[in-house]
């Protein structure tokens, strides 16, 4: 899990700990969702600058998992 803060909270990346879980490699992921090395490795690292909806759902539907469990946004404490 990557977590990386923002200025108004923070997104944990947890695609890692789902592809871990599963004993998914990157590659059989990039192969059998036809999503590409670069954009799979920004999701694993957080370098992410936007999500791309239609990649995201690609991967949930491919790991049988919802956003939140690859993507988690965590708002700031007041």
């Amino acid at each position: 899990m990557v977590k990386i803060n923002i200025e108004n909270g923070c997104y944990l990346f947890k695609l890692d700990d789902i592809l871990k879980e599963k004993n998914i490699s990157i590659n059989k992921l990039m192969r059998e969702t036809n999503t590409d090395f670069k954009v799979i490795k920004r999701m694993l690292s957080g370098e992410l600058v936007r999500f791309d909806i239609f990649v995201v759902a690609r991967l949930c539907n491919y790991l049988n998992c919802s956003i939140t469990d690859i993507i988690e946004y965590i708002p700031p404490k007041k």
